[in-house]
Parts: C-alpha cells; structure tokens; sequence
C-alpha cells in the first residue's frame, strides 16, 4: 500500500506522540516531570523549573487524549485557512446554549474578547464614561477599558461581605456615565460564587440601561453549572455578555479557545474589534470540537480537581490558615507575612502560587494541581510556616 504524502506526515505525527493507540486511562503528569516556564522567564532564585505550577488555574492534566490525537490527525491541515471550522465551531456553540448563531463570537480564549468588548465600550461613548467592577477581580477587561480611556469605578470585595461581589454597592456605584458593568462568577482571584438568583435578578434589574458583562471563565466548576450560567438572559434579550473558554476545564490554555454570547446587535458591535475567530488556528478549532463532546473527560478532570481541592482544604486548615470558600480550581487564604516574601520563599521550595493584598490583608492564590503537586504545596507550605 503506497501512502501520500499527508498520509505518512500523519502517520509520523500519531507515532512520535505515542498517541496511534490512545492509553484507556488519562494521562497524570508527575512530580519527576517539572514544568518549564516560558523563555526568559526565571523565577526568584534563578531555579528554570517548579515542582509544582500553582499560578495560573491551569487544568495540570491538559487536554484529553481524544484531543491530542485530534490535534496530530489535523496538523498536516495547517496549511489550511480554517473558516469553515470555525463556522461549524460556532454553530456547535449556538446549538448547545440555545441560542441563535449570530449571538456568538469567537475568540483565541476569553482574553482577546475580553480586550475587544472593553475597546467596543470604550471608543462607543464620549471620554470619561465609567467602567464599575469588583476590586479585586480578573483584570483583563478593567485593564484594556482604561488604557483606553475609560474611567475604573471600582467596589472593593471586604470581610463584611464574606468577600463576596456586593450586587447592591455595585448598583449604588451605576450613573449616568456608566457605560459598563463587569461581573466575573466565579470570581479570580476569590473563587467565590456570587448567588445566581441574586445576580439574575441584579442584571435583570440593570441591563436595560447600561450593559453587564459576566465572565464565565470557572462556571464548569460549580455545582450546577446551567443553573450558575447567566445564558439564560441571553436567550431573554437582555443586554448581556457572557464569556466562556476553554483554558480551564478542557485543558486549553496554550491552544486558546473561547467564546462570547451576547444579543445579535451587540455582537456585531464587538465583532469588529476582535478577529471575530480569523485568529483560531485549525488545530486548535477541530480540538475544540472534539473537546466539546468528550463529556467523559470533563467528568473525569473536575473528579481530579475535587480531589487536590479536598486535599488542599484541609491541608490549609491543619496548618492554622482560614480559605475563602471556592466554586473554581483555585483557592484563596489570608496569609501571615508580606505576600512578595510568601511568594519567593514557596519559590525557594519550587512551588510557584500567586498573592494579592486587599482589605489591608495578604493573601494567597493556589490553583489546583495533581495531588503530588499539592503534596508538594504541602510540604513547602510547612517548611515555611
């Protein structure tokens, strides 16, 4: 049998990865395989690699094996514009929310639809037009709406409120100049669900006069996730966004993924500001679809996220530490010195975590790993205590 040449590329492509007879249990990577960071990226100390990569609310068990051998199978595609991927990528999208097709709006993960909204938003209204959000929140949006011009009202998340997103402080803080209200459910850094009713009832009562935004970059972690979402609004008509990816649960962080769902008109408002999906790769589109129906998987990795969250819990609680409740891969707690010197001295055992201050308190953000990378949190976290 004579093979072409695509044929044998793929062919090359499946044996190399060790992916032509797919294992029957996912894949776990290991302490004894350390995490590099990116070039030119070196952590206090100089060490190249973590033992444990606890920064970024990775899924540390990636993408499942369907995916990757998806992704060898349409490589020798690359060569392709990948257009019609993405259309049925979309309609895939639109098919599962029940919504119609002209309501989404593809994106290289929720980043890029996060900057696009904000410079729809704030090139749409004269200069000065306000911004309102948590304070802290994920930033990416708040971020690019400043640079480019709009003004942060900011609600600061305080212990009076277990942290959580005051809906009707956040209300207060709405005027005439408020072109935009951003929600993140569940928040990052807190990963503190914001009551679903309540925040329906909240949009319900706001979006017909000035637009909010809900990033839902974590609701596949809570427990009901369709009861959590805000899509709902959507198929309602209310001037809602929602924003969705795939960087999380499925493991897509670096293949960059994601989706905004939003009324028809304000799609096409926002569209013109992002690559409205020109910039999804054809491996990455034809991944995502096979991802998109691998509810094996996603059931899978949330069972192994439970797991390293129930570990960490309790191994935060047996060292003396209080973490806020979480519906997400990570978890936060107060800590007891200045977060620059917790940072660096878990960096020192090769377990790199994030910190913030707010509410005159440092604080410590873990995302989820494998239980031997929480095991080392653990240890590293002990020897510094």
């Amino acid at each position: 049998m004579q093979l072409n040449r695509r044929d044998w590329l793929r062919a090359g492509l499946l044996s190399g990865l060790g992916i032509a007879s797919a294992p029957a249990a996912y894949c776990e990577p290991w302490l004894d395989s350390p995490v590099t960071l990116p070039p030119g990226v070196v952590p206090p100390g100089g060490k190249p690699a973590l033992k444990a990569r606890l920064l970024a609310n990775e899924n540390p068990y990636g993408p499942s094996p369907k995916v990757l051998k998806t992704i060898t199978e349409a490589a020798p595609d690359g060569y392709l514009y990948a257009m019609e991927h993405a259309r049925t990528f979309r309609a895939m999208v639109a098919q599962r929310e029940n919504v119609p097709e002209e309501c989404v709006l593809l994106g290289a993960g929720s980043g890029e639809l996060l900057s696009a909204t904000a410079m729809y938003f704030a090139y749409k209204t004269p200069a000065g037009n306000n911004l309102v959000y948590p304070d802290p929140t994920f930033d990416a949006l708040p971020r690019a709406a400043i640079k480019h011009g709009m003004v942060a009202e900011k609600v600061p998340l305080v212990a009076a409120d277990g942290y959580d997103q005051n809906l009707q402080k956040i209300s207060e803080r709405i005027s005439g100049k408020t072109s935009l209200v951003y929600l993140c459910n569940p928040n990052n850094p807190t990963a503190i669900l914001t009551d679903p009713a309540k925040l329906r009832s909240f949009i319900s009562a706001t979006a017909d006069k000035t637009p909010v935004f809900v990033d839902e970059a974590y609701i596949d972690y809570v427990k009901d996730p369709v009861a959590a979402s805000m899509v709902d609004l959507v198929r309602a008509g209310k001037n809602v966004i929602i924003s969705r990816t795939f960087s999380k649960v499925h493991g897509f962080a670096g293949l960059r993924i994601g989706y905004l769902l939003a009324k028809p008109e304000m799609i096409a408002q926002i569209a013109p500001f992002s690559p409205n999906g020109g910039g999804l790769s054809m491996t990455s589109l034809r991944a995502a679809m096979v991802s998109f129906n691998d509810p094996e998987f996603i059931k899978w990795s949330l069972g192994k996220t439970a797991e390293s969250k129930a570990f960490l819990e309790q191994t935060l609680k047996k060292e003396g530490y209080t973490p806020l409740p979480s519906d997400a891969n990570f978890m936060m707690f107060p800590i007891r010195m200045k977060g620059e010197d917790f940072v660096a001295k878990m960096m020192d055992q090769g377990v790199g975590i994030r910190q913030w201050k707010f509410d005159g308190q440092y604080w410590c953000r873990v995302s989820l790993g494998t239980l031997p990378q929480m095991q080392a949190f653990a240890d590293a976290l002990k020897t510094i205590s």
